[in-house]
């Protein structure tokens, strides 16, 4: 890339940057007025809803960023064409499609940077926020229902009542079948702590064994179980499909179908998050036409707005694709495909017209 390219990446990206720092901080402050409503109970405090919002800011920025890129780009764009710059580029030879070679560096930097955020930033970011919560706020992280919750793994079936902060498990019960769905044995534990490699150790456990003609009932202080669900699986139940890893949705979708359970909603979003950095190219594409057709028409203001309108169409589109999908049982790659898709051909669009005018 010559000087030129880099000169015209340089002002989008700060332009970029100074547009996410905006919208982060304007959300970091809605997100803050939402956690208000916890402060002083069970001794949550306003520097614990601080911390925990500011835990949860690189989630924020994951969404943020193709956003950021598409206003930004505008801006970045428009301030050039409106000192004439982009119109010296063009005298001076520089095409259209050079202009789109630049910018596709830029989103696929940008992409990348995406990508890394979601991937390894925010789930972390998102688990340990998660954690200093149900510390602060000296609960559990989960129990959402009065049974607890219900995991199949294998030929047992699991019901949990809560799960501490340091990934113990309390109230754990477990139904172990055989191949006929006939109840072999059942384990009551006041506590389980995991070992690794499927390993966990059960305190105060009742265990009771079915025979054809009786019931055999033992209890120990501690006992070892044995079974392929991790502490970092079961927290999957506190995150949503969308604020996890690539790698953690392929880990459980792999377990739901060893375990012949539905994985769509956790196809979609696996679909979604590869798909997902794609966006960050067409956006800096598609604000391409928006700066250079604006010489022509005037209503500078209005191009933007149109450009931060439909920014902020694709990103509800997007996420409202994981609902249709799942409601009318799309293909879970074509579901989490289609917004991109349709982003990518707007902008192509708009690119031929331009070229062609």
């Amino acid at each position: 890339m010559n000087r030129l390219g880099r000169y015209v990446l340089r002002s989008v990206a700060w332009h970029v940057v100074l547009t996410l720092l905006v919208l982060l901080g304007l959300f970091v402050f809605f997100d803050l007025i939402a956690e208000l409503r916890d402060v002083g109970k069970d001794g949550y405090r306003l520097h614990h809803a601080l911390i925990y919002v500011l835990l949860e800011s690189p989630s924020r920025i994951y969404d943020l960023l193709p956003v950021s890129l598409l206003i930004g780009s505008i801006f970045a764009l428009s301030g050039l064409a409106d000192s004439s710059q982009i119109t010296v580029m063009r005298a001076a030879g520089v095409s259209i499609l050079r202009f789109c070679g630049w910018l596709t560096v830029g989103g696929v930097i940008f992409g990348a940077l995406t990508f890394a955020i979601g991937e390894y930033l925010a789930p972390q970011a998102n688990d340990a926020a998660t954690r200093y919560q149900v510390a602060a706020k000296q609960s559990v992280m989960f129990g959402r229902f009065r049974s607890g919750v219900w995991i199949k793994n294998g030929d047992q079936i699991i019901n949990i009542s809560a799960m501490q902060p340091d990934y113990s498990l309390q109230g754990v019960r477990v139904y172990v079948h055989d191949h006929g769905h006939q109840l072999l044995k059942t384990m009551e534990a006041e506590k389980a702590t995991y070992q690794g490699d499927g390993e966990w150790v059960l305190t105060n456990v009742t265990q009771t064994r079915f025979f054809v003609d009786s019931v055999k009932v033992t209890h120990a202080a501690q006992a070892q179980w044995q079974a392929q669900v991790e502490p970092k699986m079961l927290a999957v139940l506190m995150i949503k499909p969308k604020d996890m890893s690539v790698s953690a949705l392929a880990q459980y979708i792999q377990h739901l179908k060893d375990n012949k359970q539905s994985t769509t909603r956790y196809q979609l979003a696996f679909w979604s998050k590869i798909f997902y950095p794609l966006a960050c190219l067409s956006m800096m594409l598609i604000a391409l036409p928006f700066a250079l057709g604006q010489r022509r028409s005037g209503n500078v203001g209005v191009k933007i707005f149109l450009g931060i309108l439909l920014g902020v169409s694709f990103n509800f589109i997007n996420q409202m694709m994981g609902y249709i999908g799942e409601l009318y049982r799309l293909p879970p790659m074509l579901a989490a495909a289609l917004p991109t898709l349709a982003l990518s051909a707007l902008a192509a669009f708009f690119l031929w017209r331009q070229e062609n005018s």
